[in-house]
């Protein structure tokens, strides 16, 4: 993976990350943050790809992304509970 790419892709991790946080009222902070994008990163382009869904550009990465850290997010709370 090319340095440019490895840092967009840490980019959208913690964006999406963060607008997860958001949307769950989370507590966390940055690198779990980080750490919940790039997992929901992951997961939302597994999920899309298996769902024949195509998303291009910046903003299609992000959407999938956040939706994944989301589902990641309450993915781990059902766990813990």
């Amino acid at each position: 993976m090319e340095p440019v790419s490895l840092f967009m892709f840490l980019l959208v991790g913690l964006i999406a990350g963060y607008l997860a946080n958001k949307v769950t009222d989370g507590l966390h902070g940055l690198t779990v943050n980080l750490v919940i994008g790039v997992a929901g990163a992951m997961l939302g382009g597994i999920l899309a790809g298996i769902a024949g869904v195509k998303f291009y550009g910046l903003l299609g990465h992000m959407v999938v992304a956040t939706l994944g850290a989301v589902l990641v997010i309450v993915v781990w709370r059902r766990v813990r509970a």
